[in-house]
């Protein structure tokens, strides 16, 4: 049996007339050798007698053939790929040495290997408008300002808690009278020589026409203290104000006499503002007030109603009291211990400053 046959891959020579002869040992471990290596390497077929191996046809490549990653200057992959979400989107210069190809357009590859590295995003060089540290951002709008307070009325902020000379004296003033006790406080004023303000009620004024004239006779001075002596003063509308203030002023110079000047108008528990101090200047007259209040209107007591009056009491002060309004026989019992005390610290009577 001729070995040959155990190698029906191993080539045969052409025809020529060869001798049935055992083929050369050296000869047949090449082929057995060319045999195990094209096994292994997945080749079809040994080489001639020289050895060299021939790979498979279909995977032959020709040396010259164009990698999928080398970058045409005709239409390179850079300009056909979008730019990288991110990136500056600017495509990379091509190689100065890769020769100009104008006959072959440049083939997009399909191979699954990027055509260069994934370019890594970075910050957007554009300013992003949306950033809330943008200077073209609106910021948060700013809460409107609070409208500015209209300008006060002339004659506004002038109330009046003084006496017109100063120094160490003294006006006692006394609210809403005429009333029952008006004629003890007169009696009392006179024993002392001192002099008073008497703030009156307009209708108060018009139901005792013969006290009013008797304050004036004494010395005395007058004060409007409006019609009803309505509170909160300060909350009423103007025309109520303005009526208040000047129907009082009218009544009290009915009651008195042609002629009777009124120099201050006292709101109400002291209700000042801008409209009723416009109001009572423009009938020429001063907005009074107080510097010592004992709030004898409450009846709190004899001592505390004379306490408060030595404690509050500074030189130039005005002393607010009652003599209308109800029971003011506290404050008639004050008044018998203050006015020897006033006396006794030096304090002369005066007028409220106007």
């Amino acid at each position: 049996m001729d070995r040959t046959a155990r190698h029906p891959s191993a080539p045969t020579r052409p025809s020529l007339p060869t001798r049935p002869t055992r083929p050369s040992r050296s000869r047949r471990r090449l082929v057995a050798g060319c045999v195990a290596a094209a096994a292994v390497l997945g080749l079809t077929a040994c080489g001639t007698a020289s050895g060299a191996l021939q790979p498979p046809a279909t995977t032959a490549q020709s040396p010259n053939a164009a990698q999928p990653t080398t970058a045409q200057p005709n239409g390179t992959a850079a300009t056909t790929i979008a730019p990288t979400p991110g990136s500056d989107g600017i495509p990379p210069a091509p190689a100065a040495s890769a020769p100009a190809v104008p006959t072959t357009p440049a083939v997009p590859s399909s191979s699954p290997t990027a055509p260069s590295a994934p370019v890594k995003p970075r910050t957007p060089k554009v300013p992003d408008t949306s950033s809330p540290t943008s200077p073209t951002v609106p910021t948060t709008p700013t809460a409107p300002a609070t409208p500015a307070a209209p300008p006060e009325h002339p004659g506004a902020g002038t109330v009046i808690g003084s006496t017109a000379s100063g120094g160490r004296t003294v006006a006692l003033t006394f609210d809403d009278g005429p009333g029952p006790a008006t004629g003890q406080i007169l009696d009392l004023l006179a024993q002392y020589h001192a002099k008073a303000t008497f703030c009156e009620i307009g209708q108060n004024a018009a139901a005792n026409p013969a006290l009013v004239k008797r304050v004036l006779a004494a010395g005395h001075r007058l004060c409007d203290h409006s019609v009803h002596h309505p509170q909160p003063f300060a909350k009423l509308p103007h025309d109520r104000a303005a009526y208040e203030i000047t129907a009082a002023r009218d009544m009290i110079v009915q009651a008195s006499g042609p002629g009777t000047r009124v120099d201050w108008f006292r709101a109400p528990g002291g209700g000042f503002n801008a409209d009723n101090e416009q109001i009572t200047a423009s009938l020429g007259m001063s907005s009074l007030g107080w510097s010592v209040d004992p709030r004898d209107w409450s009846r709190p007591g004899v001592p505390a109603i004379v306490s408060t009056v030595q404690k509050q009491l500074k030189p130039g002060g005005v002393i607010l009291m009652h003599d209308g309004g109800g029971d003011r026989s506290q404050t008639v019992a004050a008044l018998k211990q203050l006015l020897p005390w006033l006396v006794a610290q030096g304090y002369t009577f005066d007028f409220p400053a106007a």
